[in-house]
């Protein structure tokens, strides 16, 4: 009997080791690698989104976002981020802007390219990761991971904080939810769908929702939104996606 007793400790003991819980850095590992891994890392990727024509390339360590937009006078821009920073073009001449537009047009080109590329983004030095837990939305199980920045390198939006609802199947970002500190503040929770792979790299678009209770904790917005509580502010529609591989 105690030999008996003594293989059902050992075999339960060598299940928990075996199912031991995975961290946030390992689930978001897993993420980026199914949703195109180191293929974002040398590529050239452009879509349409609303009004503007957006592209990317990155090469390594070194990168360009890029917006193409006509104003309501028919005058052209091109507005580009790189390792150096940001620059406004009008055909091939330089825009001088303040500080202050530099910073807002900035954050407008980074955060268009950083939504179409996610989860690629969410391994960068100033992300924290922190593991809520598991939850289930629509009858499916999801990580809950909640993200963080740096105040150094988390770049003007630092104090928004993140989550994402990561499938423990097929570790699919699925559902995200944010909060934001401009033009007062706000909420946003964020389902994707639509999804499609092009050159081994997968895409989404998203229905954003809202709520108008500020003081909703992000991780009971997934059940405000299965509860139909959400309001669906607007679709998020990435358009004629094109991807290169570079060598």
């Amino acid at each position: 009997m105690k030999k008996y007793v003594l293989g059902l400790l050992i075999i339960a003991l060598t299940y928990a080791c075996n199912t031991k819980q995975e961290t946030a850095q390992q689930i978001i590992d897993k993420a980026i690698a199914k949703a195109g891994g180191e293929r974002y890392k040398n590529a050239e990727i452009s879509f349409d989104f609303r009004k503007g024509i957006y592209k990317s390339e990155r090469r390594g360590g070194d990168f360009k976002l890029e917006r193409i937009m006509t104003d309501s006078t028919g005058t052209q821009y091109r507005d580009v981020v790189d390792n150096n920073g940001f620059t406004r073009f009008s055909k091939d001449t330089v825009v001088k802007l303040s500080d202050s537009m530099e910073t807002v047009y900035a954050n407008s080109v980074n955060s268009v390219h950083y939504f179409v590329q996610l989860p690629f983004g969410l391994n960068d030095d100033a992300v924290n990761k922190k593991l809520i837990g598991k939850d289930t939305i629509n009858n499916k199980e999801y990580y809950e991971i909640k993200i963080t920045f740096d105040v150094e390198g988390g770049g003007e939006d630092h104090e928004d904080v993140y989550m994402y609802w990561v499938n423990t199947q097929n570790y699919h970002v699925d559902y995200l939810a944010y909060s934001f500190e401009v033009n007062e503040g706000g909420l946003r929770f964020r389902k994707a769908y639509n999804p499609r792979t092009i050159e081994g790299i997968r895409f989404v678009d998203y229905e954003n929702y809202k709520t108008d209770d500020l003081s909703t904790p992000l991780s009971e917005l997934d059940d405000l939104y299965e509860a139909r509580q959400l309001e669906l502010l607007s679709k998020i529609e990435n358009k004629n996606i094109e991807v290169k591989l570079l060598d």
